[in-house]
Formats: structure tokens, sequence, C-alpha cells
């Protein structure tokens, strides 16, 4: 069973940074999409970005602010994010496909870690 656990969220002042961290146990990812997701109170998912192989891709809202890349000997996928914002407020999750390919889609997606908190203050 593939079990993504995030960690690394917490409060940063906007401008600032964090990296959270999702470890992918039960089966390898390097030929797996994994993705990130947030969801702030009283909106719905929204797609933030993903990896697979070498390949990543991001929502206009956090390109050129946010960065994803692995470790696949740790079977670790990070989240570097900069210049994070209020808006940027919400509960992380990650994601992991049972195929490759770009996905930006919750639904395309099989299993969920349970979410990090990030809360960005003005």
């Amino acid at each position: 069973q593939v079990q993504p656990v995030e960690s690394g969220g917490g409060l940063v002042q906007a401008g600032g940074s964090l990296r959270l961290s999702c470890a992918v146990s039960g089966r390898t990812f390097g030929w797996y999409t994994t993705g990130w997701f947030r969801q702030a109170p009283g909106k719905e998912r929204e797609f933030v970005g993903f990896i697979v192989w070498g390949d990543t891709d991001y929502a206009d809202s956090v390109k050129g602010r946010f960065t994803i890349s692995r470790d696949i000997a740790k079977n670790t996928v990070y989240l570097q994010m900069d210049s994070l914002k209020p808006e940027d407020t919400a509960v992380y999750y990650c994601a992991v496909s049972h195929s490759g390919g770009p996905k930006t889609r919750g639904d395309d997606y099989d299993y969920w870690g349970q979410g990090t908190q990030v809360t960005v203050s003005s």
C-alpha cells in the first residue's frame, strides 16, 4: 500500500519560505506522478504542481515561487515555497498516481496524504 506522508508545514511571514516534504512508503515512486494540491478554508482543493521523472509543472498562481524536486533514494518529494503570500495559506496535500504522465486533476491521483497546514501571516 502506498502511503504519502507530508511534513514541514507551519507559520511564516509573508515573503518567507517553507519546504514541505512528502515521504512515500510502500512503493518506489520514480515512475509515478507525484502532485501537490492545497485547500484553503471555504475553497475547493486546487492543483499546485507535479513532478514525474524530471519534469515538473505548476499552477500559474505559484509559478516562479514554488519548486518541486525529489530524492529517489529517500522516496521523498519536496515542495520549496518562496516569496509566500497570505493567499498561499492552506492545507497542502501530497498525492501519488498509479501511473506517470502530466496530471493536474485530483481525480487522477490514487493515494493521498493527510495534509500539512501552511499559514502565511501578513
